[in-house]
């Protein structure tokens, strides 16, 4: 899971991209990206090395199916991290940004902050109880996303702020999909464990599931 710390990096340094109009740290994020894929790669070539020697069985392969998985997703937190940033330079050097909007995109980047690294603690200890409780932090980043799109939807009729409130829409929707990657993680966590496969959303919303037996 080393990959994860880079996820964080990445996110941090996008998000500080979107309050400050950083363009400069932008360039940055897009350009790290390469460490990201090329752990991916590593990882993956590693998985499949070790299937084709090895031959694991039971448990051990639950592991090395569910990292294949794992990887996937922290490579593709990687790419929303880059989309943020690409939207940077477009939205100019100075926009007339909103501060409700950027107080929603903080809160959401830091929700899917301690999702990213409560994903990788609760793969490491194979602890199903912290992996299931990203479904509800998930929730809270939902609700906040829906705030700024409603929010954008009533930033004026001003043709330079409704473009940069429809950057910061498209900004909120990658943060929202990193939270959900963070979620797919956790449900490969308790793959590990149980030896099933179920989405996590069935867990959070009961009547929904599909009857046992």
């Amino acid at each position: 899971m080393g990959a994860l710390p880079m996820v964080v990096t990445a996110l941090d340094r996008a998000l500080e991209t979107v309050q400050h109009q950083d363009v400069e740290l932008a360039s940055m994020v897009i350009a790290d990206d390469d460490r990201i894929d090329g752990r991916y790669l590593e990882v993956h070539q590693g998985v499949l090395s070790l299937l084709a020697l090895q031959a694991p069985v039971a448990t051990d392969l639950r592991v090395v199916a569910a990292l294949l998985h794992i990887i996937k997703h922290i490579e593709r937190m990687g790419d929303q991290c880059v989309n943020m940033a690409k939207l940077v330079p477009l939205a100019g050097h100075e926009p007339p940004a909103d501060p409700e909007i950027l107080d929603l995109i903080a809160r959401m980047g830091a929700q899917a902050r301690q999702q990213v690294i409560q994903c990788g603690q609760a793969f490491e200890r194979r602890d199903v109880a912290m992996a299931r409780d990203l479904v509800c932090q998930d929730d809270h980043i939902d609700k906040l996303n829906r705030q700024v799109f409603h929010r954008a939807l009533e930033i004026g009729d001003d043709p330079d702020q409704r473009e940069w409130g429809m950057h910061m829409m498209l900004v909120a929707r990658c943060i929202e999909r990193v939270g959900d990657n963070a979620v797919d993680i956790g449900e490969q966590t308790a793959f590990v464990v149980t030896g099933l496969f179920r989405e996590f959303e069935d867990a959070s919303h009961p009547e929904l599931a599909p009857p046992s037996g």
